[in-house]
Protein backbone atom coordinates (compact mmCIF):
# COMPACT_ATOMS: atom_id res chain seq x y z
CA UNK A 1 0.00 0.00 0.00
CA UNK A 2 1.15 3.53 -0.72
CA UNK A 3 0.70 4.36 2.94
CA UNK A 4 3.17 5.53 5.56
CA UNK A 5 2.83 4.12 9.05
CA UNK A 6 3.31 6.05 12.27
CA UNK A 7 5.77 3.64 13.81
CA UNK A 8 5.52 4.64 17.43
CA UNK A 9 4.04 2.71 20.30
CA UNK A 10 3.00 6.04 21.78
CA UNK A 11 0.64 6.64 18.87
CA UNK A 12 -1.27 3.54 19.92
CA UNK A 13 -1.83 4.94 23.40
CA UNK A 14 -3.41 8.21 22.28
CA UNK A 15 -6.76 8.79 20.66
CA UNK A 16 -6.40 9.80 17.04
CA UNK A 17 -8.95 12.52 16.28
CA UNK A 18 -11.11 10.56 13.86
CA UNK A 19 -12.02 13.75 12.03
CA UNK A 20 -8.46 13.90 10.71
CA UNK A 21 -7.98 12.19 7.37
CA UNK A 22 -5.29 9.57 6.87
CA UNK A 23 -3.33 11.55 4.30
CA UNK A 24 0.14 10.31 3.57
CA UNK A 25 1.74 13.70 3.21
CA UNK A 26 0.56 14.81 6.65
CA UNK A 27 1.35 11.68 8.63
CA UNK A 28 4.27 11.97 11.05
CA UNK A 29 7.15 9.56 10.78
CA UNK A 30 7.94 8.52 14.34
CA UNK A 31 10.62 6.07 15.29
CA UNK A 32 9.70 2.77 16.88
CA UNK A 33 12.40 2.04 19.43
CA UNK A 34 12.68 -1.61 18.51
CA UNK A 35 16.09 -3.12 19.11
CA UNK A 36 15.50 -5.75 16.45
CA UNK A 37 14.78 -3.48 13.50
CA UNK A 38 18.48 -3.08 12.79
CA UNK A 39 18.97 -6.82 12.36
CA UNK A 40 16.95 -6.77 9.16
CA UNK A 41 19.24 -4.10 7.67
CA UNK A 42 21.99 -6.60 6.97
CA UNK A 43 19.85 -9.64 6.35
CA UNK A 44 19.78 -10.35 2.64
CA UNK A 45 19.83 -14.16 2.57
CA UNK A 46 17.81 -16.80 4.35
CA UNK A 47 18.01 -20.46 5.27
CA UNK A 48 15.59 -22.98 6.74
CA UNK A 49 17.01 -22.06 10.16
CA UNK A 50 15.24 -18.71 9.79
CA UNK A 51 11.86 -20.45 9.95
CA UNK A 52 10.01 -20.13 13.28
CA UNK A 53 9.82 -23.81 14.22
CA UNK A 54 10.28 -23.91 18.00
CA UNK A 55 7.17 -23.87 20.20
CA UNK A 56 7.84 -21.20 22.82
CA UNK A 57 4.42 -20.62 24.37
CA UNK A 58 0.85 -21.93 24.22
CA UNK A 59 -2.13 -19.61 24.62
CA UNK A 60 -5.32 -21.17 26.02
CA UNK A 61 -7.88 -19.61 23.73
CA UNK A 62 -10.93 -21.65 24.85
CA UNK A 63 -12.79 -21.64 21.53
CA UNK A 64 -12.02 -22.53 17.92
CA UNK A 65 -9.72 -20.00 16.25
CA UNK A 66 -11.04 -18.68 12.93
CA UNK A 67 -8.64 -15.82 12.14
CA UNK A 68 -5.48 -14.19 13.54
CA UNK A 69 -3.36 -11.12 12.81
CA UNK A 70 -0.18 -9.82 14.44
CA UNK A 71 0.00 -6.09 15.14
CA UNK A 72 2.01 -4.33 12.40
CA UNK A 73 4.05 -2.27 14.89
CA UNK A 74 3.78 -3.99 18.29
CA UNK A 75 4.74 -7.35 16.89
CA UNK A 76 4.12 -9.24 20.11
CA UNK A 77 0.39 -8.38 20.04
CA UNK A 78 -1.86 -10.99 18.43
CA UNK A 79 -5.47 -10.31 17.43
CA UNK A 80 -7.70 -13.42 17.41
CA UNK A 81 -11.29 -14.09 16.33
CA UNK A 82 -13.20 -17.28 17.20
CA UNK A 83 -16.17 -19.36 16.12
CA UNK A 84 -18.37 -18.03 18.94
CA UNK A 85 -17.86 -14.37 18.02
CA UNK A 86 -15.19 -13.58 20.60
CA UNK A 87 -12.34 -11.21 19.75
CA UNK A 88 -9.17 -11.18 21.87
CA UNK A 89 -5.84 -9.39 21.95
CA UNK A 90 -2.95 -11.46 23.33
CA UNK A 91 0.46 -10.32 24.48
CA UNK A 92 2.43 -13.33 23.35
CA UNK A 93 5.65 -12.65 25.26
CA UNK A 94 3.84 -12.88 28.60
CA UNK A 95 1.02 -15.16 27.46
CA UNK A 96 -1.50 -12.63 28.81
CA UNK A 97 -4.91 -12.06 27.25
CA UNK A 98 -5.09 -8.29 27.63
CA UNK A 99 -8.47 -7.58 26.01
CA UNK A 100 -11.67 -9.49 25.19
CA UNK A 101 -14.74 -8.38 23.24
CA UNK A 102 -17.74 -10.69 22.88
CA UNK A 103 -20.16 -10.26 20.00
CA UNK A 104 -22.85 -7.70 20.74
CA UNK A 105 -24.76 -5.43 18.39
CA UNK A 106 -24.08 -1.89 19.54
CA UNK A 107 -27.31 -0.36 18.21
CA UNK A 108 -29.92 -2.98 17.35
CA UNK A 109 -32.51 -0.33 16.45
CA UNK A 110 -30.53 0.73 13.37
CA UNK A 111 -30.25 -2.83 12.02
CA UNK A 112 -32.38 -4.16 9.18
CA UNK A 113 -35.47 -6.19 10.02
CA UNK A 114 -33.83 -9.27 8.48
CA UNK A 115 -30.87 -9.00 10.85
CA UNK A 116 -33.08 -8.29 13.85
CA UNK A 117 -35.14 -11.38 13.06
CA UNK A 118 -32.02 -13.50 12.61
CA UNK A 119 -30.57 -12.33 15.93
CA UNK A 120 -33.90 -12.92 17.68
CA UNK A 121 -33.78 -16.58 16.64
CA UNK A 122 -30.07 -17.07 17.28
CA UNK A 123 -27.84 -14.35 18.71
CA UNK A 124 -24.63 -16.34 18.26
CA UNK A 125 -22.27 -15.62 15.40
CA UNK A 126 -18.81 -16.56 14.23
CA UNK A 127 -15.84 -14.36 13.39
CA UNK A 128 -14.78 -14.86 9.79
CA UNK A 129 -11.82 -12.50 9.68
CA UNK A 130 -9.88 -10.06 11.87
CA UNK A 131 -7.30 -7.53 10.69
CA UNK A 132 -5.29 -4.58 12.00
CA UNK A 133 -5.13 -1.33 10.03
CA UNK A 134 -1.69 -0.53 8.54
CA UNK A 135 -0.71 1.64 11.52
CA UNK A 136 -2.32 -0.60 14.14
CA UNK A 137 -4.61 2.11 15.48
CA UNK A 138 -7.76 0.35 14.25
CA UNK A 139 -8.76 -3.25 13.76
CA UNK A 140 -11.73 -4.75 11.94
CA UNK A 141 -13.87 -7.82 12.61
CA UNK A 142 -16.04 -9.50 9.95
CA UNK A 143 -18.85 -11.67 11.33
CA UNK A 144 -20.92 -14.48 9.84
CA UNK A 145 -24.11 -12.40 10.28
CA UNK A 146 -24.22 -9.16 8.29
CA UNK A 147 -21.96 -7.20 10.65
CA UNK A 148 -18.56 -5.54 10.64
CA UNK A 149 -17.14 -3.93 13.77
CA UNK A 150 -14.24 -1.49 13.70
CA UNK A 151 -12.45 -0.88 17.01
CA UNK A 152 -9.79 1.66 17.94
CA UNK A 153 -6.84 0.49 20.00
CA UNK A 154 -5.23 2.95 22.40
CA UNK A 155 -2.68 0.65 24.03
CA UNK A 156 -2.97 -2.21 26.48
CA UNK A 157 -6.57 -3.18 27.19
CA UNK A 158 -7.95 0.19 26.05
CA UNK A 159 -10.12 -0.86 23.09
CA UNK A 160 -13.04 1.35 22.07
CA UNK A 161 -15.99 0.98 19.70
CA UNK A 162 -15.45 3.00 16.54
CA UNK A 163 -17.76 1.86 13.72
CA UNK A 164 -20.60 -0.64 13.40
CA UNK A 165 -21.53 -1.50 9.82
CA UNK A 166 -24.31 -3.73 8.59
CA UNK A 167 -22.14 -4.48 5.61
CA UNK A 168 -23.80 -7.36 3.75
CA UNK A 169 -26.87 -9.56 3.62
CA UNK A 170 -25.79 -12.81 5.21
CA UNK A 171 -22.19 -13.62 6.04
CA UNK A 172 -19.37 -11.06 5.74
CA UNK A 173 -16.70 -13.38 4.40
CA UNK A 174 -13.66 -11.12 4.40
CA UNK A 175 -12.40 -7.67 5.36
CA UNK A 176 -9.32 -5.59 4.52
CA UNK A 177 -7.97 -2.05 4.87
CA UNK A 178 -6.87 0.00 1.88
CA UNK A 179 -5.80 3.57 1.14
CA UNK A 180 -7.19 4.80 -2.20
CA UNK A 181 -6.51 8.50 -2.71
CA UNK A 182 -4.50 8.47 0.52
CA UNK A 183 -7.63 7.96 2.63
CA UNK A 184 -8.02 4.93 4.88
CA UNK A 185 -10.92 2.71 3.86
CA UNK A 186 -12.41 -0.64 4.85
CA UNK A 187 -13.17 -3.13 2.08
CA UNK A 188 -15.67 -5.95 2.72
CA UNK A 189 -17.19 -8.82 0.75
CA UNK A 190 -20.01 -11.19 1.47
CA UNK A 191 -22.51 -13.90 0.79
CA UNK A 192 -24.62 -11.40 -1.18
CA UNK A 193 -21.99 -11.50 -4.01
CA UNK A 194 -21.03 -7.86 -3.40
CA UNK A 195 -17.84 -5.97 -2.54
CA UNK A 196 -18.13 -2.67 -0.69
CA UNK A 197 -15.74 0.14 0.22
CA UNK A 198 -16.35 2.18 3.39
CA UNK A 199 -14.73 5.30 4.79
CA UNK A 200 -12.81 4.15 7.88
CA UNK A 201 -13.41 7.47 9.68
CA UNK A 202 -17.10 8.15 9.12
CA UNK A 203 -18.34 4.70 8.06
CA UNK A 204 -19.92 6.15 4.92
CA UNK A 205 -20.27 3.67 2.05
CA UNK A 206 -18.21 4.89 -0.90
CA UNK A 207 -18.43 2.15 -3.53
CA UNK A 208 -20.28 -1.08 -4.27
CA UNK A 209 -18.86 -3.54 -6.79
CA UNK A 210 -21.24 -5.97 -8.52
CA UNK A 211 -20.35 -8.69 -11.00
CA UNK A 212 -19.62 -11.93 -9.18
CA UNK A 213 -22.16 -14.70 -9.73
CA UNK A 214 -21.37 -16.50 -6.47
CA UNK A 215 -20.63 -15.39 -2.88
CA UNK A 216 -17.36 -13.47 -2.68
CA UNK A 217 -14.94 -15.55 -0.61
CA UNK A 218 -11.94 -13.22 -0.20
CA UNK A 219 -10.60 -9.79 -1.13
CA UNK A 220 -7.09 -8.42 -1.43
CA UNK A 221 -6.42 -4.69 -2.00
CA UNK A 222 -3.09 -3.97 -3.66
CA UNK A 223 -1.03 -1.15 -5.16
CA UNK A 224 1.11 -1.90 -8.22
CA UNK A 225 3.03 0.82 -10.07
CA UNK A 226 0.84 3.49 -8.41
CA UNK A 227 -2.32 1.76 -9.64
CA UNK A 228 -4.60 0.81 -6.75
CA UNK A 229 -7.06 -2.02 -7.16
CA UNK A 230 -8.84 -4.84 -5.34
CA UNK A 231 -8.57 -8.53 -6.17
CA UNK A 232 -11.60 -10.63 -5.29
CA UNK A 233 -12.26 -14.36 -5.45
CA UNK A 234 -15.66 -16.07 -5.34
CA UNK A 235 -16.76 -19.52 -4.26
CA UNK A 236 -17.13 -20.55 -7.91
CA UNK A 237 -13.40 -19.96 -8.45
CA UNK A 238 -13.71 -16.69 -10.35
CA UNK A 239 -10.98 -14.06 -9.82
CA UNK A 240 -11.79 -10.42 -10.58
CA UNK A 241 -9.97 -7.11 -10.17
CA UNK A 242 -11.58 -3.73 -9.51
CA UNK A 243 -10.35 -0.16 -9.65
CA UNK A 244 -11.82 2.35 -7.21
CA UNK A 245 -14.52 3.46 -9.63
CA UNK A 246 -17.87 2.22 -10.91
CA UNK A 247 -16.60 0.87 -14.23
CA UNK A 248 -16.89 -2.83 -13.38
CA UNK A 249 -14.21 -5.50 -13.07
CA UNK A 250 -11.06 -5.23 -15.19
CA UNK A 251 -10.03 -8.88 -14.82
CA UNK A 252 -11.99 -12.11 -15.07
CA UNK A 253 -9.90 -15.25 -14.53
CA UNK A 254 -10.56 -18.78 -13.33
CA UNK A 255 -8.65 -19.94 -10.26
CA UNK A 256 -6.94 -23.34 -10.57
CA UNK A 257 -9.55 -26.05 -10.13
CA UNK A 258 -12.32 -23.44 -9.80
CA UNK A 259 -11.45 -23.39 -6.10
CA UNK A 260 -12.07 -21.38 -2.97
CA UNK A 261 -8.97 -19.19 -3.15
CA UNK A 262 -6.94 -16.90 -0.91
CA UNK A 263 -4.28 -14.50 -2.16
CA UNK A 264 -1.07 -13.14 -0.66
CA UNK A 265 1.81 -11.07 -2.01
CA UNK A 266 5.45 -11.28 -1.05
CA UNK A 267 6.54 -8.53 1.34
CA UNK A 268 7.88 -6.37 -1.50
CA UNK A 269 4.57 -6.64 -3.38
CA UNK A 270 6.07 -8.08 -6.55
CA UNK A 271 5.02 -11.75 -6.37
CA UNK A 272 1.45 -13.01 -6.03
CA UNK A 273 0.54 -16.42 -4.59
CA UNK A 274 -2.77 -18.31 -4.61
CA UNK A 275 -3.76 -21.09 -2.25
CA UNK A 276 -7.09 -22.88 -2.28
CA UNK A 277 -9.14 -26.02 -1.96
CA UNK A 278 -11.82 -27.10 -4.39
CA UNK A 279 -15.11 -28.76 -3.50
CA UNK A 280 -13.56 -32.20 -3.98
CA UNK A 281 -10.98 -31.46 -1.29
CA UNK A 282 -7.99 -31.04 -3.61
CA UNK A 283 -5.67 -28.23 -2.55
CA UNK A 284 -3.06 -26.26 -4.45
CA UNK A 285 -0.42 -23.58 -3.91
CA UNK A 286 0.85 -21.60 -6.90
CA UNK A 287 2.64 -18.43 -7.87
CA UNK A 288 0.29 -16.50 -10.12
CA UNK A 289 0.98 -14.14 -13.01
CA UNK A 290 -1.67 -11.48 -12.43
CA UNK A 291 -1.11 -9.85 -15.81
CA UNK A 292 -1.79 -13.03 -17.78
CA UNK A 293 -4.03 -14.82 -15.30
CA UNK A 294 -1.88 -17.92 -15.48
CA UNK A 295 0.11 -20.18 -13.17
CA UNK A 296 3.76 -19.20 -12.99
CA UNK A 297 4.94 -21.89 -10.56
CA UNK A 298 3.26 -24.84 -8.81
CA UNK A 299 4.43 -25.94 -5.36
CA UNK A 300 4.34 -29.66 -4.58
CA UNK A 301 3.62 -31.32 -1.26
CA UNK A 302 0.02 -30.54 -0.31
CA UNK A 303 -2.28 -33.38 0.69
CA UNK A 304 -4.50 -34.85 -2.01
CA UNK A 305 -7.61 -34.79 0.17
CA UNK A 306 -8.08 -31.94 2.61
CA UNK A 307 -10.87 -31.99 5.18
CA UNK A 308 -11.10 -28.20 5.21
CA UNK A 309 -9.95 -25.13 3.33
CA UNK A 310 -6.20 -24.70 3.72
CA UNK A 311 -4.85 -21.45 5.13
CA UNK A 312 -1.51 -19.98 4.19
CA UNK A 313 0.77 -16.99 4.72
CA UNK A 314 4.04 -15.52 3.44
CA UNK A 315 7.16 -14.51 5.37
CA UNK A 316 9.05 -11.56 3.93
CA UNK A 317 10.21 -12.32 0.38
CA UNK A 318 11.31 -15.90 0.86
CA UNK A 319 8.97 -18.39 2.56
CA UNK A 320 5.45 -19.74 2.12
CA UNK A 321 3.59 -21.66 4.82
CA UNK A 322 0.40 -23.71 4.65
CA UNK A 323 -1.63 -25.43 7.36
CA UNK A 324 -2.37 -28.86 5.88
CA UNK A 325 -2.68 -32.49 7.05
CA UNK A 326 -2.34 -31.48 10.73
CA UNK A 327 1.03 -29.90 9.99
CA UNK A 328 2.56 -26.64 8.89
CA UNK A 329 4.34 -27.03 5.58
CA UNK A 330 7.00 -24.60 4.35
CA UNK A 331 8.27 -23.78 0.88
CA UNK A 332 11.04 -21.60 -0.43
CA UNK A 333 9.36 -19.24 -2.93
CA UNK A 334 11.98 -20.14 -5.56
CA UNK A 335 11.69 -23.93 -5.20
CA UNK A 336 8.76 -26.08 -6.27
CA UNK A 337 9.41 -28.84 -3.73
CA UNK A 338 8.46 -28.64 -0.07
CA UNK A 339 11.24 -27.33 2.16
CA UNK A 340 10.15 -28.86 5.47
CA UNK A 341 7.09 -29.59 7.56
CA UNK A 342 6.46 -29.58 11.32
CA UNK A 343 3.70 -30.79 13.60
CA UNK A 344 4.43 -28.22 16.35
CA UNK A 345 4.48 -30.96 18.98
CA UNK A 346 1.22 -32.38 17.53
CA UNK A 347 -2.36 -31.45 18.51
CA UNK A 348 -2.96 -29.56 15.26
CA UNK A 349 -6.28 -29.78 13.38
CA UNK A 350 -6.38 -30.97 9.79
CA UNK A 351 -6.17 -27.41 8.44
CA UNK A 352 -4.75 -25.20 11.20
CA UNK A 353 -5.06 -21.43 11.05
CA UNK A 354 -1.59 -19.86 10.75
CA UNK A 355 -0.16 -16.34 10.80
CA UNK A 356 3.36 -14.87 10.68
CA UNK A 357 4.26 -11.62 12.37
CA UNK A 358 5.59 -8.84 10.15
CA UNK A 359 9.26 -9.82 10.47
CA UNK A 360 8.49 -13.52 9.93
CA UNK A 361 10.22 -14.51 13.18
CA UNK A 362 7.04 -15.55 15.03
CA UNK A 363 4.31 -17.89 13.79
CA UNK A 364 0.92 -18.41 15.44
CA UNK A 365 -0.83 -21.75 14.86
CA UNK A 366 -4.30 -22.83 16.02
CA UNK A 367 -4.61 -26.23 17.73
CA UNK A 368 -7.32 -28.87 17.90
CA UNK A 369 -7.84 -28.23 21.63
CA UNK A 370 -8.77 -24.56 21.06
CA UNK A 371 -5.37 -23.14 21.90
CA UNK A 372 -2.76 -21.19 19.97
CA UNK A 373 0.88 -22.20 19.74
CA UNK A 374 3.48 -19.49 19.21
CA UNK A 375 6.54 -20.67 17.30
CA UNK A 376 9.75 -18.68 17.01
CA UNK A 377 13.18 -18.77 15.40
CA UNK A 378 16.30 -17.53 17.21
CA UNK A 379 15.47 -13.88 16.53
CA UNK A 380 11.90 -14.43 17.67
CA UNK A 381 13.04 -15.96 20.95
CA UNK A 382 15.38 -13.01 21.51
CA UNK A 383 12.57 -10.58 20.76
CA UNK A 384 10.24 -12.21 23.28
CA UNK A 385 12.94 -12.23 25.95
CA UNK A 386 13.82 -8.62 25.31
CA UNK A 387 10.22 -7.42 25.41
CA UNK A 388 9.67 -9.35 28.64
CA UNK A 389 12.71 -7.73 30.29
CA UNK A 390 12.48 -4.26 28.73
CA UNK A 391 12.71 -1.95 31.78
CA UNK A 392 10.65 0.94 30.55
CA UNK A 393 8.17 2.08 27.96
CA UNK A 394 10.48 3.81 25.48
CA UNK A 395 7.60 5.36 23.56
CA UNK A 396 6.84 7.62 26.50
CA UNK A 397 10.18 9.39 26.24
CA UNK A 398 9.27 11.16 22.99
CA UNK A 399 5.72 12.53 22.85
CA UNK A 400 3.81 11.73 19.70
CA UNK A 401 2.98 14.61 17.33
CA UNK A 402 -0.61 13.40 17.67
CA UNK A 403 -0.66 14.52 21.31
CA UNK A 404 -2.70 17.57 22.15
CA UNK A 405 -0.83 20.83 22.65
CA UNK A 406 -1.79 20.83 26.31
CA UNK A 407 0.06 17.57 26.89
CA UNK A 408 3.60 18.58 27.71
CA UNK A 409 6.67 16.49 28.21
CA UNK A 410 6.41 17.06 31.95
CA UNK A 411 3.11 15.14 31.98
CA UNK A 412 4.71 12.01 30.54
CA UNK A 413 6.45 9.98 33.21
CA UNK A 414 8.99 7.35 32.24
CA UNK A 415 7.81 3.94 33.36
CA UNK A 416 11.09 2.87 34.98
CA UNK A 417 10.82 0.32 37.74
CA UNK A 418 11.97 0.87 41.32
CA UNK A 419 14.02 4.06 41.76
CA UNK A 420 15.41 4.21 38.26
CA UNK A 421 13.10 7.12 37.45
CA UNK A 422 15.00 9.31 39.95
CA UNK A 423 18.27 8.25 38.40
CA UNK A 424 17.04 9.19 34.95
CA UNK A 425 15.81 12.59 36.06
CA UNK A 426 19.12 13.32 37.81
CA UNK A 427 21.26 12.00 35.00
CA UNK A 428 23.53 14.48 33.23
CA UNK A 429 25.32 13.95 29.92
CA UNK A 430 28.83 12.65 30.55
CA UNK A 431 31.83 13.58 28.46
CA UNK A 432 33.29 10.55 26.74
CA UNK A 433 37.08 10.67 27.10
CA UNK A 434 38.07 7.05 27.74
CA UNK A 435 38.14 4.22 25.17
CA UNK A 436 36.39 1.97 27.67
CA UNK A 437 33.30 4.17 27.39
CA UNK A 438 32.90 3.37 23.69
CA UNK A 439 31.35 0.38 21.99
CA UNK A 440 31.86 -0.89 18.45
CA UNK A 441 29.52 -2.90 16.24
CA UNK A 442 30.76 -5.07 13.38
CA UNK A 443 28.51 -6.11 10.54
CA UNK A 444 28.80 -9.69 9.21
CA UNK A 445 31.62 -10.13 6.71
CA UNK A 446 29.23 -11.68 4.20
CA UNK A 447 26.80 -8.77 4.24
CA UNK A 448 25.90 -7.69 0.73
CA UNK A 449 25.36 -4.15 -0.41
CA UNK A 450 21.84 -2.90 0.01
CA UNK A 451 19.94 0.36 0.21
CA UNK A 452 19.11 1.60 3.70
CA UNK A 453 16.63 4.43 4.12
CA UNK A 454 16.94 7.30 6.56
CA UNK A 455 14.19 6.01 8.85
CA UNK A 456 15.98 2.66 9.27
CA UNK A 457 19.26 4.40 10.12
CA UNK A 458 17.59 6.64 12.68
CA UNK A 459 15.81 3.64 14.21
CA UNK A 460 19.11 1.75 14.46
CA UNK A 461 21.00 4.65 16.03
CA UNK A 462 18.15 5.47 18.39
CA UNK A 463 17.97 1.87 19.64
CA UNK A 464 21.72 1.97 20.38
CA UNK A 465 21.35 5.26 22.24
CA UNK A 466 18.50 3.95 24.39
CA UNK A 467 20.40 0.75 25.20
CA UNK A 468 23.46 2.78 26.18
CA UNK A 469 21.32 5.08 28.30
CA UNK A 470 19.83 2.13 30.18
CA UNK A 471 23.28 0.67 30.87
CA UNK A 472 24.54 4.04 32.11
CA UNK A 473 21.52 4.56 34.40
CA UNK A 474 21.90 1.06 35.85
CA UNK A 475 25.54 1.74 36.76
CA UNK A 476 24.93 5.13 38.42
Amino acid sequence: MDYQMANSEHVLKRSRPFGISYEVKNLPINILLDTYNYQSLGQSSYSSDDLPRNVVITLSQGSLVKSMDFHPVQQILLLVGTNVGDVMVWEVDSGARIAVRKFKVWDLGTCSMALQASLANDYTTSVNHVMWSPDGILFGVAYSKHMVHIYSHHGGDDIRNHLELEAHVGSVNDLAFSCPNKQLCVVTCGEDKLIKVWDAVSGAKQLTFEGHEAPVYSIFPHNRENIQFIFSTATDGKIKAWFYDNMGSRVDFDAPGHSFTKMAYSADGTRLFLCGTNKEGESYLVEWNESEGAIKRTYHGLGKRSSGFVQFDTAKNRFLAVGDESMVKFWDMDNNDILTSIDADSELPASPCIRFNKEGILLAISTSDNSIKILANADGISLLRTMDNWPFDASRITPSPLMKDSESMADVKPGIADNSGDKLRNWKPTEINEPSQCRSIRLPDNSTAMRVNDCQIRTFLCSIFISTLICHVSTR
